[in-house]
């Protein structure tokens, strides 16, 4: 992969899914449940509310930032190189919305 993999947004879709927009205009869709159910760090994003609110994006990642401090070393985040190649590239669901 040539292209160095940057997310500029991330916003929450149903059911514990992520859109990450990517710096060259791809939109990725990513199921996050599996790694919930897996439980570790990833455990504490089932209340959807935390999961919803504290959804963002730190170093060009998804993240959650548990703490409000938007401290790389303490948030939850995916390698955004693993989304990009991992993920399926969907149409941007927002669009309609004005």
């Amino acid at each position: 992969m040539n292209y160095l993999a940057e997310v500029i947004q991330a916003l929450p879709g149903d059911d514990f899914t992520v859109y990450a927009y990517f710096s060259d205009g791809t939109i990725k869709h990513a199921d996050i449940k599996p790694l919930i159910e897996k439980g570790g760090v990833f455990a504490q994003l089932a209340d959807s509310g935390l999961f919803e609110k504290s959804l963002t994006v730190i170093n060009h990642a998804v993240a959650w930032d548990i703490e409000g401090m938007r401290n790389p070393r303490t948030c939850i985040d995916i390698d955004p190189c693993s989304m990009y190649e991992e993920c399926p590239t969907v149409k941007d669901p927002f669009s309609h919305v004005a």
